[in-house]
């Protein structure tokens, strides 16, 4: 709670007064997939996630007549060592194995892999630049189209 919410929190109430001096001010928070359906045994994370969602949204109406824009990224698994123990812990605490496990993760989205951090880092690359001039108050997942948690 303290990283993932507060501390967006307070990097972002401190840079508010330098981005409205800015031309071109953007606030991309980092949310999660969590943020949308939650995960049963990690209610602070999601707790966080969701709040980052409200934070952002409110965001986008405050400071929009700054010529500020604010939108959250919301990735689904990311490919690397983090998930792979997130899925180790699931297995354990399920009995399952671990192949199990990542069936499962697979199974609730339309394109089955994780996804790539580099795909993560161009679509805030994107938030950030001109090209997305018109886009603010948006939760955008990046997912592999995921329809539930898993």
């Amino acid at each position: 709670m303290q990283v993932d919410l507060t501390g967006t929190f307070n990097v972002t109430r401190l840079a508010i007064p330098h981005l409205k001096k800015s031309n071109a001010g953007v606030i991309i928070s980092m949310s999660s997939v969590a943020g949308r359906f939650g995960y049963a045994n990690r209610s602070p994370y999601c707790t966080a996630k969701w709040g980052l969602i409200g934070f952002t949204k409110t965001l986008s109406i405050e400071l929009g007549a700054y010529g500020i824009r604010a939108n959250a990224i919301l990735p689904g698994a990311v490919g690397g060592a983090r998930i792979e123990k997130v899925f180790e812990g699931r297995a354990e605490a399920s009995h399952q194995s671990l192949e199990e496990i990542k069936k499962k993760a697979m199974a609730v989205q339309s394109i089955k892999r994780l996804v790539d951090p580099k795909d993560i880092a161009a679509l805030a690359v994107f938030l950030a630049s001109d090209a997305a001039k018109s886009i603010s108050g948006q939760m955008l997942p990046i997912d592999n189209d995921m329809q539930s948690a898993s």
